[in-house]
């Protein structure tokens, strides 16, 4: 048996020393997921892993100034304020973090560094879809107002030619206006439904016929066919599944050779509808393939626009591939055309 250790304090009696409680400390905020820094005066008493793996391990121990150097942080850090202030590039050039103190005990503080990089992403997104819509919008609308202007000198039976011309370029830049609005208001939609999964069963292989007769009786010189079909049941939502076909048979139309063939195939397998497009284009180069969901984005901007492209086309298309729970991949080869492939989950059988 183990004798029990003894201390003499001062001149009294001879007592039992009792061992120190453990700190709690260290477990409670290995807890926490954000990364936090406890200080005993000016130095890290503890840290959690989080905090580990963004300042380093060999943190704990050392002067506060040291381990957290960021001139925007050294208000909270010497204890002159609480914050929360912001701390850009900390752990990363594109990272953006703010860091916040409290009291904890006497000559103790807790400091905590919260991420707000995704924030600071969405915010800047925001930001960008706002000005490159306002650009979509302006660039027609600084058109139509030139012509407007120039017809109302143009009033002469010398500019009969003249006015027609000039109407006809008006009538393509206000339908080009009416595109973008409805491309925007499209895409509004789908992302305020995207919290909302949809329940209706849709045949998606009669939304594929339906689609390709659309096109079918209103293209000329290149023509579309169907290389093979597979029944597929899906729980889906209808409008947006027949939007998303369109979308990319159009963008097969748009960037197709003119008389080459669009080639739209649905087949099913393990437990997935797979529809593909495929055209004989100029191709798209392998750097740009990444961005082409990306809203306002153009591999080739002048011919983009001169066919009629809204650039929101296959940011639709992602945003309703996500929304059904799908994958959408994208293949091409310049000078050999582009492949636009989406899988979706199958319907379940109901069970017995």
């Amino acid at each position: 048996m183990a004798l029990p250790r003894f201390t003499r304090l001062g001149s009294g009696p001879i007592a039992e020393s009792k061992p120190a409680p453990p700190d709690p400390t260290g477990h409670l905020i290995e807890a926490m997921r954000d990364p936090l820094l406890v200080l005993d005066g000016y130095h890290i008493s503890h840290a959690n892993q989080a905090a580990r793996r963004l300042l380093g391990e060999h943190i704990v121990g050392d002067y506060v100034r040291l381990a957290l150097r960021h001139p925007a942080a050294a208000g909270v850090v010497s204890g002159d304020e609480d914050g929360p202030v912001t701390l850009n590039g900390l752990g990363g050039h594109d990272r953006l973090w703010e860091l916040s103190a409290g009291t904890i005990a006497p000559g103790k503080r807790l400091l905590r560094l919260t991420d707000r990089s995704a924030q600071r992403a969405a915010e800047q997104m925001r930001v960008d879809f706002v000005a490159n819509a306002s650009h979509e919008l302006r660039t027609p609308l600084a058109s139509l107002i030139g012509f407007i202007e120039t017809l109302e000198e143009a009033n002469g039976p010398e500019d009969a030619d003249t006015r027609l011309r000039f109407l006809s370029i008006m009538e393509g830049e206000a339908r080009r206006m009416q595109r973008l609005i409805d491309d925007l208001m499209s895409l509004s939609r789908i992302e305020a439904d995207r919290y909302f999964p949809p329940k209706d069963q849709v045949d998606l292989a009669g939304v594929l016929r339906e689609v390709v007769d659309e096109f079918g009786t209103r293209r000329d010189g290149q023509r579309i066919s169907i290389g093979a079909t597979a029944k597929a049941t899906l729980v889906g939502d209808r409008g947006q599944l027949h939007q998303l076909i369109h979308n990319i048979i159009s963008n097969a139309f748009k960037y197709g050779r003119e008389g080459s063939p669009v080639i739209v195939t649905l087949n099913v397998s393990n437990g997935n509808a797979r529809v593909s497009v495929t055209d004989e284009g100029d191709g798209i180069a392998p750097e740009h393939l990444p961005r082409l969901t990306e809203r306002f984005f153009r591999a080739d901007p002048g011919r983009s626009r001169a066919i009629g492209g809204t650039g929101l086309g296959l940011a639709i298309v992602k945003h309703i591939v996500e929304r059904h729970k799908g994958r959408l991949d994208i293949a091409s080869t310049l000078g050999v055309g582009t492949t636009v492939t989406v899988e979706l989950p199958l319907a379940l059988p109901p069970t017995s």
